[in-house]
């Protein structure tokens, strides 16, 4: 997808408002996580180096969505559990390292008067940031008015949050629609040529590994993965469960989605048909459902029985994926092997990160996305060693699946 970036114009001096993605975990007023926000600077600081008047705009969290909630249950709703001051707060920390910022600010809104002054006043370099967009219901409903507010505090639009783009919300899209001049930042740039490698022409071998809950939230990824004839697909996970009930095997009490089983079945016919190599696990820990907390053991698939309840891949499927592995030249993760929040059934996750990230050194290009597939990435301390960490969750997935994502669509083709 040939998009217009920040390279392609000039900003000297103009107000350039920027969506970034500061959907960051908060705990008691602090950022826990980082990551997103460190994602951003390279944009930030090319923007403002180039003395450009600098607009950050995120949402965080479903304000809206509780607010309902709280209202329903006759409650009180606090917005100010979805304001973006802490954020803000670690920004000014990692701005320290950005001296390129001759200014740095926080305005308590994000439309209105107030903030239109604020704006005016900042001078080459200077950057402010917006409070919650989803603080405005009109933002999720992407509002045609709220849109063309936000548009009237700038002269150039940039979408850097790949995370939301396959959103058409009043910031992602609706907005380019008043704005002349709409184009990607950086992040959003590297995403785009990373994802779409996969999608044009990957090097091969190219491996695909697959986990997760459902195969429901996986199915058009799988079919466009088959589709363009990934060399070795790898699924594990709860999905897996849904294709071993689908060929007769005893799952006990794991999980399951009965009304894919069919799918299952015609998604192994496909790749079967496809010429992919579709490899599921061989074993798995257990627990027994009667006492899962002093049961745990790991059996081969055909083992289990009644009363197991698979939570990870086992030990040889764990060699079996590294295996599968060795020689790739092109490699895409998402999703968990197992229940990843708990040990020891993060194992299965942290071996395939290992695997991945060995691959990589021995020269494949890897992508990685999805909250438990980076999670365990950097909880082995292998971020160096992994080619590209997508911060899309969704819109990873819709990406790979061939979907046009509405806030890519928008920005001013090259």
């Amino acid at each position: 997808m040939q998009k217009k970036t920040i390279r392609d114009i000039d900003v000297s001096g103009k107000r350039v408002f920027v969506r970034v993605d500061f959907n960051v975990p908060v705990k008691e007023d602090v950022v826990t996580d980082d990551t997103r926000i460190r994602a951003a600077v390279p944009t930030i600081r090319d923007l403002a180096g180039r003395g450009a008047r600098v607009i950050l705009a995120s949402h965080l969290g479903r304000p809206m969505k509780e607010k309902k909630k709280a209202e329903e249950a006759g409650k009180p709703f606090d917005p100010k559990k979805f304001s973006l001051e802490p954020v803000f707060g670690k920004l000014k920390e990692i701005s320290a390292e950005i001296p390129e910022i001759k200014q740095l600010s926080f305005a308590s809104e994000c439309v209105g008067d107030d903030i239109r002054s604020s704006v005016d006043a900042l001078g080459e370099g200077d950057v402010i940031l917006l409070e919650n967009l989803r603080l405005h219901a009109e933002e999720e409903k992407n509002d045609a008015a709220f849109a063309q507010e936000l548009a009237s505090l700038c002269d150039i639009y940039v979408n850097d949050a790949f995370g939301t783009a396959h959103r058409a919300h009043a910031s992602t899209e609706g907005i380019t629609h008043f704005v002349e001049t709409c184009v990607a930042g950086l992040l959003m740039e590297k995403e785009l040529d990373y994802l779409g490698r996969v999608l044009g022409n990957p090097e091969r071998p190219f491996v695909a590994i697959l986990g997760g809950a459902k195969v429901s939230d996986k199915i058009p990824v799988i079919d466009s993965l088959i589709q363009r004839q990934v060399d070795k697909l790898l699924i594990g996970g709860a999905m897996a469960y849904t294709f071993f009930k689908a060929n007769g095997y005893t799952i006990g009490k794991s999980l399951v989605e009965n009304d894919k089983l069919e799918t299952a079945l015609e998604i192994e016919a496909r790749a079967k048909e496809a010429g992919v190599e579709l490899l599921l696990p061989t074993d798995h820990q257990v627990v027994d459902s009667v006492d899962p907390l002093n049961s745990q053991k790991t059996i081969p698939i055909d083992f289990t029985n009644a009363g197991h309840v698979g939570l990870d891949i086992g030990v040889e499927t764990s060699a079996i994926f590294a295996n599968a592995l060795q020689g790739a030249k092109t490699i895409v993760w998402n999703g968990p092997m197992g229940m990843f929040e708990e040990k020891p059934f993060d194992q299965g996750t942290i071996a395939v990160a290992k695997a991945v990230a060995e691959a990589t050194d021995n020269g494949a290009t890897s992508i990685v996305g999805g909250g438990d597939s980076v999670a365990a990435i950097k909880q082995a301390g292998l971020e160096d060693h992994i080619s590209h960490i997508s911060t899309g969750g969704g819109a990873t997935l819709e990406f790979l699946a061939g979907d046009i994502l509405p806030g890519v669509a928008a920005l001013d083709d090259k």
